[in-house]
């Protein structure tokens, strides 16, 4: 799978990491309505616990993508053994 995207993986994993964590804080802001500090403190363990199950979804999702999708397509399209 490195032959997609060469030696720019990391960067490849920076900004969808940084993606998964803006659209974290849009879902708290707009749909739980988490504007401020004061309402972040209140409901913090809300918070950690969306932030959590969100980088456990995106790392699982990357993961069965990565080395199960790409893998078994990229066999069907002969782009390695």
């Amino acid at each position: 799978s490195d032959i997609l995207y060469g030696g720019y993986k990391w960067a490849f994993r920076l900004v969808g990491l940084l993606l998964l964590a803006l659209s974290v804080v849009y879902y708290l802001r707009r749909t739980k309505g988490i504007c401020t500090l004061d309402e972040a403190k209140k409901r913090r363990t809300e918070i950690i616990n969306i932030a959590a199950l969100s980088l456990i979804a995106g790392v699982g999702g990357y993961l069965f993508f990565l080395y199960v999708i790409v893998h078994y397509v990229g066999i069907w399209l002969g782009l390695w053994n």
